[in-house]
C-alpha cells in the first residue's frame, strides 16, 4: 500500500492529504445546532485519514479535545453545564427518541479501537453512553476491513445527524466524508479501489465539478504547504 505520508512529500497543513489531492477547495462550513465534541487521541490528531479532522474543520463551533494517557483531561474543560452529554460508545444505551438537538452535546472518541477503550474508560461517568443502530458495511475504506458495528468517527456523526432528523448536515458531511476517502486513496495510488469506491457514491452527483478539477492534472499550489525537507 502506498502511504499518504510519503517522504518529502508536500502536504495540505488543513486536509493534510498531498497537496495534488487537497480536497480544501470543495469545503463547505456546516452550521447544526448539537453541540460536537472530539476526543482526540493524540496519535490520531497526526492520521491523514482521520475523520475526526474532517469533522471539526467541518462543523463551525465543533471543538476537539486531545487526549493522552498521561495528560488527562478535566470534565469541566469538556462538558458544558446547559446540555445533555452524549458519548457515543458500542456499549451503550438505545438513543432516547424525540430530542431537542439544540440540548444535546455529542462526545466523540477519535482514535483506534485499543485507544479508544482507554479513552472511554475516562470519560465513562461525564455523560450518558449512547450507541447508535448502525448496520450494513463501512465507506471507510481506508483501514482495515471493518468487522461488525466498526465504523469511522465521521459515520458515527453521520447516524447521530440522521437520528435527531438534521438532514442538511447529514447530507453535507456525508459528501465531505465521501470525497475525504476518495481523494485518500487516490493520494495512495489505488487507482482500482477509488473507482470501486466513486462507484457507489453520492460524490458522482453532488460534486460534479469538483470531481472533474479534482481528476484534471494540475500545478502544486502554493499555498497551505509544508516546505519540502532540504
Amino acid at each position: 500500500m502506498r502511504s499518504v505520508v510519503l517522504k518529502g512529500a508536500e502536504r495540505c497543513t488543513s486536509c493534510q492529504l498531498l497537496l495534488r489531492w487537497c480536497i480544501c477547495a470543495a469545503r463547505r462550513e456546516v452550521e447544526c445546532p448539537l453541540q460536537i465534541d472530539l476526543l482526540t487521541h493524540r496519535r490520531e490528531q497526526l492520521r491523514p485519514s482521520s475523520t475526526g479532522n474532517l469533522i471539526h474543520r467541518t462543523f463551525t463551533g465543533s471543538r476537539q479535545h486531545l487526549w493522552a494517557p498521561d495528560e488527562p483531561l478535566r470534565e469541566a474543560d469538556v462538558v458544558l453545564p446547559d446540555r445533555d452529554l452524549w458519548v457515543l460508545h458500542p456499549s451503550g444505551r438505545p438513543a432516547p427518541a424525540a430530542i431537542d438537538a439544540s440540548k444535546v452535546q455529542i462526545l466523540l472518541l477519535d482514535g483506534s479501537w485499543s485507544e479508544t477503550a482507554n479513552m472511554a474508560r475516562q470519560v465513562a461517568s461525564w455523560g450518558t453512553r449512547v450507541s447508535l443502530p448502525m448496520s450494513g458495511e463501512s465507506r471507510f475504506w481506508l483501514r482495515a476491513k471493518q468487522d461488525g458495528n466498526r465504523y469511522s468517527t465521521a459515520e458515527a456523526l453521520l447516524h447521530v445527524l440522521a437520528l435527531l432528523g438534521l438532514s442538511a448536515a447529514e447530507r453535507e458531511l456525508s459528501l465531505q466524508f465521501e470525497l475525504h476517502v476518495y481523494a485518500s486513496l487516490r493520494a495512495r495510488g489505488q487507482l482500482g479501489q477509488a473507482a470501486a469506491f466513486l462507484a457507489g457514491s453520492p460524490l458522482r452527483d453532488g460534486m460534479t465539478d469538483f470531481l472533474a478539477q479534482l481528476q484534471t492534472p494540475r500545478p502544486l499550489p502554493a499555498i497551505n504547504a509544508k516546505a519540502a525537507p532540504k
